[in-house]
């Protein structure tokens, strides 16, 4: 079986993002099932290397140069020396990043790399290099996008999707409608099916006010936006429920349930993601063009070159690519010339008394 070819963005170079790449990799049985690809330079890598002191080998190439299966394939985009300045946020950090992300990036909509794991970026970083997006998701939506994208938090059947991204609180329930709730559900059920092979998944929808408002007591959002746009995806056969109470429906252990949530902005979603999933999670970006996973830690400054960083959630950010990059290849094959069936509403309102329970 061919390997899957695995671009690697290299992210804050005075952060941890090169020791746990280095430290996946340096397991030899992960070269078995994919060919990575990084995108920085050479010295950059042998810099972060003597720190950690790891035995990790790689085989430097540049642009246009065949990549070798059975190693580590280092993309040598620039030859200039790099100031290294551990554990800060700096200009030339941001720039760096954002050099190694677009040569990852251009690689993969060329079809020289089947997927894109990015390690992690600081906004303060890119700011100072002009980088005009909030984060990767957002770059990302606009050079891959093929309509509306997702952030999507995975840890195997724990699955949280974002209505906003990196959005100010004050802000998030402006930016909050019926239609954008209906667009995030849509590609938030598309992805279950294509890129991690559930054909009709369960979609719990969690409410923005706290008690999910307490019948228009505590805020409109629920009956204006939320639970119309989870009636109109009913009605076309699509098996999702709520609104829930955020607290609730994670304390009580409905979530254990479904087979996908959608939060309605950044914390609501990310921090019982990361309380049940911490070191274990993966950023996946759906709706784009191409498959994008990411370790669910940022820069941990704190701990660069120290050798301390836990390579867990980057590794299994790499196991993640390989699957969801077979799977969506055998969907797109298996329903090349197939129509989706849909089912029918009253199907669906059945399973919904059967899953939903009563808010408290």
């Amino acid at each position: 079986m061919e390997t899957i070819k695995i671009g690697i963005s290299v992210g804050d170079i005075n952060g941890i993002g090169l020791e746990v790449i280095l430290k996946t990799f340096a397991d030899q049985r992960l070269l078995q099932h994919c060919t990575p690809v990084v995108y920085g330079s050479s010295k950059i890598v042998s810099y972060h290397k003597n720190i950690i002191e790891s035995d990790f080998e790689f085989h430097a190439v540049r642009p246009g140069d065949r990549l070798q299966e059975g190693k580590v394939n280092v993309m040598n985009c620039w030859q200039e020396n790099v100031n290294i300045t551990l554990g800060k946020p700096t200009e030339l950090s941001g720039q760096y990043a954002g050099r190694s992300l677009e040569a990852a990036v251009k690689a993969m909509r060329d079809g020289e790399v089947d997927a894109l794991v990015t390690a992690p970026i600081n906004k303060e970083a890119m700011q100072m290099a002009q980088f005009p997006f909030p984060g990767h998701t957002e770059y990302l939506a606009r050079e891959l996008g093929e309509g509306e994208h997702l952030m999507f938090m995975v840890n195997e059947g724990l699955r949280i999707g974002l209505a906003t991204n990196h959005l100010p609180l004050r802000n998030v329930a402006d930016a909050i409608d019926k239609k954008l709730i209906k667009r995030k559900l849509e590609a938030m059920e598309r992805s279950l099916r294509m890129d991690f092979g559930i054909e009709r998944p369960a979609i719990a929808v969690l409410g923005l006010n706290p008690h999910a408002s307490d019948g228009g007591v505590l805020g409109d959002e629920e009956e204006r936006f939320i639970r119309p746009a989870v009636v109109e995806m009913k009605k076309a056969g699509s098996l999702v429920m709520g609104p829930f109470p955020a607290d609730g429906f994670f304390g009580s252990g409905q979530y254990l349930k479904f087979d996908g949530i959608l939060a309605m902005y950044h914390d609501q979603g990310l921090t019982p993601f990361k309380a049940l999933s911490f070191g274990a999670g993966v950023n996946f970006t759906a709706g784009l063009s191409h498959v994008r996973t990411s370790p669910d830690h940022g820069t941990a400054y704190d701990l660069a070159g120290k050798c301390e960083a836990d390579p867990a959630s980057f590794r299994r950010s790499v196991y993640l690519a390989m699957d969801v990059a077979r799977q969506r290849k055998l969907y797109q094959e298996m329903h090349k010339d197939v129509k989706q069936p849909v089912a029918k509403p009253a199907d669906v309102e059945g399973e919904d008394e059967v899953l939903r329970e009563e808010d408290e």
